[in-house]
């Protein structure tokens, strides 16, 4: 049981679990029916092997396939083995009572693998936008998912810079899709930026993508999980991958958002060792921006980082990382790139301004990674020897403007009071 501003959330109990899945499953609707799951990769926290255990024992003995395909979105495949330990079973259990499981990857940039199922005309961007955008945008998705008869989306729900909170259709988009659509909605999420996006529900973002998964024809069944940051499930909503984000959002803003009275000089973000690249660790950085003060630092603290990429490093590298507005005054030179690049490098720098040439982010950055201090200083990011930090000398002193998040990246810090930037009044 955790304890927040509006009572108490109680723990589902496996049984609980097997509950829920029945009512939403009935094994006689599947009988002799293609079941494909999809789940996250490694970067979210969530029980997926107590769900992936529990749709298997309720339909995998009737279905004539139950396979999995892992949501990965521009994250690097998985393997086996890698796999195995997402849902939680061992190589023994691979090979012997779930041997006809057929493990996908999600592959976002192979084109033989995408399915374009229509387009999202121009009008329709413009009025899901609120006007930031008029174009058409392609929809591609992995064309596995129409070899099935029914997809299953389980996945977690936390506040999200992107899209305001994960999870439902964002499993699909751009969890299975194509980069036409993710490169889109990735920089409309830039361009709103994060402090106005995270923690929000009905986002431009969520629209599109919502959007965008009412154009898969296939019948589709979604549980979002809430998970409390001890790892707690304490939420499973089950129904269309709308009506159950949509329930579990509400109880994710109870759990997973954090208030603060006032902002603070310097933040040590320490990042988890699922986040083993800068890619997803800098969700140490987006969830608590909206708390550092003007002119603070945040310092992300993961000592067992060493890329900045695997798959967009090269990008990265070229561009470094700047406020929204370096890139949006300087159009002609930077559109070129991957549009969902630009986003992650606007979201890890942060709120800034680009006048007459001259970039000022309202905070400084720092990474205290394996990442050299050389390549630190060329992306524009600020260097700290992780040697030279105890997270200890961190702790219990909020009085003094700063804080300490010991496992940064899910739970979303805010403040009473935001500032007009972050969208207070």
């Amino acid at each position: 049981m955790i304890t927040t501003a509006e009572g108490t959330v109680s723990r589902l109990s496996d049984e609980q679990v097997r509950e829920i899945v029945a009512r939403a499953c009935p094994a006689d609707a599947y009988r002799g029916k293609r079941v494909l799951l999809i789940v996250p990769d490694g970067t979210r926290t969530a029980p997926v092997g107590l769900m992936f255990r529990t749709l298997h024992e309720q339909m995998g003995g009737v279905t004539r396939a139950f396979d999995v395909l892992i949501a990965l979105g521009t994250h690097p495949p998985m393997s086996e083995a890698a796999i195995c330990e997402r849902l939680e079973i061992s190589i023994e259990e691979r090979r012997g009572q779930y041997a006809g499981v057929k493990f996908f990857n999600h592959e976002w940039n192979n084109p033989a693998a995408l399915q374009e199922i229509g387009v999202i005309p121009a009008d329709d961007i413009r009025a899901l936008t609120d006007g930031l955008f008029a174009m058409d945008v392609p929809v591609e998705i992995n064309r596995l998912v129409f070899d099935y008869d029914q997809v299953i989306i389980v996945g977690p729900v936390f506040p999200h810079e992107v899209v305001g909170f994960s999870g439902g259709n964002k499993y699909l988009f751009p969890g299975v899709g194509g980069p036409k659509i993710l490169n889109f909605f990735h920089w409309l999420g830039a361009v709103c930026t994060n402090p106005m996006i995270i923690g929000n529900k009905w986002t431009p973002v969520r629209k599109v993508v919502d959007r965008a998964g009412a154009m898969v024809k296939v019948d589709k069944l979604c549980f979002a999980l809430v998970v409390a940051p001890d790892k707690t499930l304490v939420g499973l909503f089950a129904g269309t991958p709308e009506e159950a984000w949509n329930q579990a959002s509400e109880l994710s803003r109870r759990v997973h958002i954090t208030y603060k009275k006032r902002p603070f000089r310097q933040v040590l973000s320490c990042a988890p060792p699922m986040y083993d690249e800068i890619w997803v660790a800098g969700k140490c950085m987006y969830k608590l921006e909206p708390v550092v003060a003007d002119g603070g630092e945040l310092i992300i603290y993961a000592p067992h980082v060493k890329e900045i990429s695997v798959t967009h490093g090269k990008l990265i590298e070229e561009i470094g990382y700047h406020c929204r507005d370096y890139f949006l005054k300087q159009w002609d030179r930077f559109q070129q790139y991957p549009w969902g690049v630009l986003a992650h490098s606007t979201h890890v720098r942060g709120i800034g301004t680009f006048e007459n040439g001259v970039e000022r982010c309202r905070i400084q950055v720092t990474l205290a990674t394996g990442i050299p201090e050389s390549v630190c200083r060329r992306i524009n990011l600020g260097y700290r020897d992780p040697h030279s930090i105890r997270p200890e000398d961190f702790a219990n002193r909020e009085d003094e403007g700063v804080l300490l998040v010991p496992k940064a990246g899910e739970m979303l810090f805010q403040l009473e009071n935001p500032p007009p930037w972050a969208g207070g009044n």
